[in-house]
């Protein structure tokens, strides 16, 4: 508005003959008789925006880097094998040709069932106490304790379920009962691993609802635990829905503590307390072995993880939706 007001004001000097060369004005062009509506260069800026681009690009391009090498990869396998065959499978052993990765899905839907299982009502009790009952400082200290756990390397969580929860668990169950190697172990301590990342995303979706609706329930009569389960919690349903999505997701993709702690040979079944290896688990064993390049093995490790890149895609899509779907919008 104030450009167009100097435009006219200058288009209005011009016309009566009193804008001329070195006659006071607002502005530079204003005095030698001309206005640009122009932006003026700024060199640091597009550099700015050039670096924020290139991260942006790389992003991307790796993203599209992964994808192709995977669909490459994983084409080259399905020539040999049907697609109805890897899905309804039931035994994975290559060194006879047989690919089914039912035994290695299924062990890795329960330990992310088992870690989701502990992470989820320990995740949310956690958010509700740090948005809804710890006083400032409290909070201040719990959140960092939290955020240390998120740091701990998955090898030592790894070995902390090796050597620590499966002799708990053989000791409280029965050492016949309870394999050395088992998949209740892993998925306990993936369980912790995740509980960081699923009460963080749970606060946050908690401490955004609107305290008027706190204050509404308070003036009804409602107490504070009634207040934060009724009230709270369903308005911060789409938040906490994604929260436990992306938990989900992190747990399919864990590597390191299914490894070590669930065992290391395809196994269909669903007892948690036996052995059974997982997606990762089976990546991380038959790639650190001698696989010949272009051979069947070595072209099922990007089947599989063809597989493990499409399940947590959907998970992430899902969550998206989720929250789109069924975020509150509140004035």
């Amino acid at each position: 508005m104030a450009s167009f007001i100097v435009y006219c004001y200058a288009r209005f000097c011009k016309k009566a003959g009193t804008m001329k060369h070195g006659t006071i004005g607002f502005y530079p062009e204003e005095r030698l008789g001309r206005l640009s509506f122009r932006r003026a260069p700024r060199p640091t800026e597009r550099l700015i925006q050039a670096f924020l681009f290139f991260c942006a690009a790389v992003s991307i391009l790796t993203t599209a880097g992964i994808i192709v090498v995977l669909g490459t990869e994983s084409a080259g396998f399905f020539k040999e094998v049907s697609i109805l065959e890897f899905f309804t499978g039931k035994e994975w052993q290559p060194s006879i040709g047989k690919f089914g990765i039912a035994p290695l899905f299924v062990a890795t839907l329960t330990t992310s069932l088992t870690a989701m299982a502990v992470a989820l009502p320990l995740g949310l009790a956690v958010a509700i106490y740090l948005a809804e009952y710890a006083r400032p400082r409290v909070r201040e200290t719990l959140k960092p304790v939290l955020e240390v756990l998120a740091g701990v390397p998955t090898v030592a969580y790894g070995y902390f379920a090796l050597t620590v929860v499966t002799p708990f668990l053989r000791g409280l169950l029965g050492q016949e009962n309870v394999e050395v190697y088992n998949t209740l172990s892993a998925g306990l301590v993936m369980g912790v691993l995740i509980l960081p990342l699923i009460s963080s995303m749970c606060e946050d979706a908690l401490s955004s609802v609107p305290g008027s609706l706190r204050e509404a329930a308070y003036a009804m009569g409602a107490t504070k635990l009634e207040t934060s389960v009724k009230i709270i919690v369903p308005a911060a349903f789409s938040g906490i829905a994604a929260a436990f999505i992306l938990g989900l997701s992190r747990a399919v993709g864990e590597t390191m503590i299914v490894a070590l702690a669930a065992g290391a040979g395809p196994r269909l079944t669903l007892n948690p307390l036996r052995s059974a290896e997982t997606m990762t688990g089976h990546i991380v064993r038959i790639s650190g072995g001698d696989l010949s390049y272009d051979s069947m093995d070595y072209r099922s490790l990007f089947a599989i993880a063809l597989v493990l890149f499409v399940s947590t895609l959907f998970l992430n899509i899902l969550s998206r939706n989720i929250v789109k779907k069924y975020r509150e919008v509140y004035e």
